[in-house]
């Protein structure tokens, strides 16, 4: 039966759809190259981009690179979004910032005013050298009339230099303490390098003290006597080390308060916040429910420890609590407007189908009475029924999707649903001789757990649908194939499924009304004319009757094929049979 007309006559080949034509590969002396700087060769080159055509860069002037962008280009590049922090974070390294500042700030404190008492002191020592050199002690055993014994005179620290400036102002000779433990001073001296010498020769003898550095010695705080005669100088190296030494453990010591203060601080906040994750986790609860149709049982709300007004988070809460019971009334609101058009609808339906049979069968009777009605009598007559029977057909169809939004059970069993697409492309062809009907089943059985009735409604509609809203000569395909299990992200994941498809080459769907083909009462415009009349309803139907049997239902439409995909869950477990040759 597969790939066959249903009436008798020439077999009919399989449908297929014409596979995309590919282009003309660009030939060597055709190619262009796109460089860095935007320029067109005409040797053969790559294009960094593969997807890429060639030829539309080539009519179009100037291309855009991998790397730069030609100037008066359209493309653009844009930027990746920024990464955000959250709050916790953002709070944190707030706080350990605010924390590494202020530490900054008192080790600097610190270390200058440290160095600058020490240097005090040794300024003082220094001060104390130059008054003993000037006023050596006129008894002291350890001088030995040398002219530089002030250098190794007891109380110099080891290291001390000191000079004798001559009369011409410069610095005859200059000695360092560099032995402590030899008996006589000039044993305890070292002389002065020429560089050294001239180091300390252009220190100012104002008698203040002043920070020179001396080759190979390092810096030194030196001063002079007062009428010139003598320079001495203290080494700055035990200052230094102490200010190095502090600097190093106020290092250390704000490192660790960091990451102390970066360990609490994101403990602390993380508890603070706790009562907005929850608030969170509660709009979160909210966001997932189904809103947008049936009873809705908005009873999610915050805590009361959560939604008190007099924190911040309370505030945040509080508010999230008015709203939702905002939003629960009018969704009861809301629904209870639904039930009450669908009772009404449901009741009018319902008590439309007496008068309607009443007012066709006065109608058949007058027209098969036994006085003959004139011409005009017997077209209002047809005229009656005609538009009794759509009304009934409209009643029908209203009372349907009534009793399906209800809830009202099925009449579910295993159902082969190829039987029931022969007998609706049967029944379609002998309404719509004018139409070219295909038939597409696979070997086996499809079989699914539905309602065949109300299968075969789905049938009867989607074909009506293609003969109605497409011209004559139109070749529509009713196919039935089976495939292993549904799509992996859809709501059929791991179950096996049949799908029906019904196809057609008419001009297409609108594109502004394929989002709504499912509504109610929702129509084409002329490019889909018909011959009959339509309620709207019919896929309407189908959507609920699919959605009753755990299916779905899609279309896929352009000029010239138009596809209803209709997916059903199987009876069992699918057979290898069932997938498509």
């Amino acid at each position: 039966m597969k790939g066959k007309y249903l009436p008798e006559g020439v077999p009919q080949r399989a449908q297929e759809t014409p596979a995309p034509v590919p282009g003309p590969a660009p030939t060597p002396s055709s190619a262009a190259s796109v460089s860095s700087d935007s320029s067109i060769s005409s040797g053969p080159s790559v294009s960094p981009n593969p997807s890429i055509s060639l030829d539309p860069l080539i009519s179009s002037g100037p291309s855009v690179s991998s790397g730069s962008s030609a100037p008066g280009s359209s493309a653009s590049v844009s930027p990746a979004p920024r990464r955000r922090w959250t709050l916790r974070t953002r709070l944190v390294v707030s706080a350990v910032g605010l924390i590494a500042v202020v530490g900054a700030v008192i080790g600097a404190v610190t270390t200058i005013a440290l160095h600058s008492y020490l240097q005090g002191q040794l300024d003082g020592e220094l001060k104390d050298s130059v008054m003993r050199a000037q006023a050596p002690r006129p008894h002291d055993p350890m001088r030995s009339g040398t002219t530089l014994d002030f250098v190794a005179m007891g109380g110099q620290p080891l290291g001390t230099v000191g000079a004798r400036v001559g009369p011409d102002g410069t610095i005859d000779v200059g000695a360092k303490l560099s032995n402590a433990t030899r008996r006589l001073p000039s044993e305890r001296l070292a002389a002065l390098t020429v560089e050294q010498a001239a180091a300390l020769d252009a220190v100012p003898r104002d008698g203040a003290p002043h920070t020179t550095e001396l080759p190979g010695l390092g810096d030194y705080r030196v001063k002079s006597a007062k009428d010139g005669a003598l320079v001495i100088g203290l080494p700055l190296g035990g200052v230094e080390a102490t200010v190095g030494r502090l600097v190093v453990i106020e290092a250390c010591l704000t490192v660790a308060g960091l990451v102390a203060a970066g360990i609490a601080g994101s403990t602390m906040v993380g508890i603070a916040l706790r009562p907005l994750r929850r608030v969170a986790a509660t709009a979160t609860r909210v966001s997932e429910l189904p809103l947008h149709q049936g009873e809705v049982a908005l009873h999610v709300r915050v805590p009361e420890p959560e939604a008190d007004a007099r924190t911040e988070v309370g505030q945040v809460g509080a508010a999230l609590n008015r709203m939702l019971g905002h939003v629960g009334s009018a969704l009861s609101a809301r629904q209870e407007s639904e039930m009450r058009v669908r009772r009404f609808v449901a009741d009018a339906s319902h008590e439309l189908r007496t008068p309607l049979a009443s007012i066709r069968g006065y109608a058949e009777l007058t027209r098969r009475g036994r006085e003959q009605p004139g011409p005009e009598t017997r077209h209002a007559l047809g005229r009656i029924e005609s538009e009794a029977e759509r009304m009934t057909g409209l009643v029908e169809d209203l009372l349907l999707l009534a009793r399906l939004d209800a809830g009202r059970p099925l009449s579910y069993e295993s159902t082969d649903l190829a039987p029931l697409v022969v007998d609706a492309v049967s029944d379609a062809r002998v309404a719509g001789p004018g139409h070219r009907w295909r038939l597409e089943l696979p070997d086996e059985p499809a079989l699914v757990h539905g309602d065949s009735g109300r299968l075969h409604q789905i049938l009867m509609n989607l074909l009506a649908n293609a003969r109605t809203h497409t011209p004559e000569g139109t070749t529509v395909t009713a196919r039935l194939r089976g495939t292993g299990s549904g799509p992996g992200s859809g709501p059929h994941h791991g179950r096996g499924v049949v799908r029906l498809e019904v196809q057609d080459d008419g001009p297409g769907i609108p594109a502004d009304l394929l989002p709504h083909v499912f509504e109610r009462f929702a129509r084409g415009d002329a490019s889909r004319s018909r011959a009959a009349g339509s309620t709207g309803l019919g896929l309407a139907i189908v959507q609920a009757v699919v959605a009753a049997h755990g299916g779905t239902v899609g279309v896929a439409s352009v000029p010239g094929r138009t596809v209803f995909t209709v997916t059903l869950p199987t009876a069992g477990p699918v057979r290898a049979a069932l997938a498509p040759s």
